[in-house]
């Protein structure tokens, strides 16, 4: 699939670190280091602009080893960008642990998948069909 892609920053573009990876790392493309706070949040620009053919998303995702090791994640995960949306990609990025991150200039910060997706339409019932789950919610099949 060709998706045209500008890139403004001073960073190669993502890239598919292996040949089975379902996402692409999103680098930092910033002028200084940005340090959050414990708790803090941050909008933190990448410099790329695409443009995603119809019936597709891109989902901005936490990278695992930031968040295992410092406790930053991705606030909105996964943050989608739509198939008309022509702004900058930027992550909303969170610090979750109890110590500052410093996140510096093409630091990977997250990573994009590519999606494909529908558009439902609502049709209007009465009644659902019955299920064996039902209206079981959160922990209804317990621990086992």
């Amino acid at each position: 699939m060709q998706i045209p892609i500008v890139n403004r920053s001073k960073h190669p573009l993502p890239a598919y670190a292996t040949a089975q990876s379902a996402g692409m790392d999103l680098r930092a493309n910033i002028e200084q280091p940005l340090t959050l706070a414990p708790l803090q949040r941050c909008l933190v620009p990448t410099g790329l602009y695409i443009a995603l053919p119809p019936g597709y998303e891109a989902q901005v995702r936490p990278r695992s080893g930031l968040a295992l090791k410092h406790g930053l994640t991705v606030l909105n995960a996964p943050g989608t960008i739509d198939a008309d949306y022509r702004g900058e990609i930027r992550v909303i990025l969170v610090n979750l642990s109890d110590t500052p991150f410093t996140i510096e200039d093409g630091e990977r910060i997250a990573q994009l998948v590519v999606a494909r997706h529908e558009q439902a339409q609502w049709q209007p019932a009465e009644t659902l069909d019955e299920t064996e789950r039902g209206a079981g919610g959160f922990g209804h099949t317990g621990k086992q």
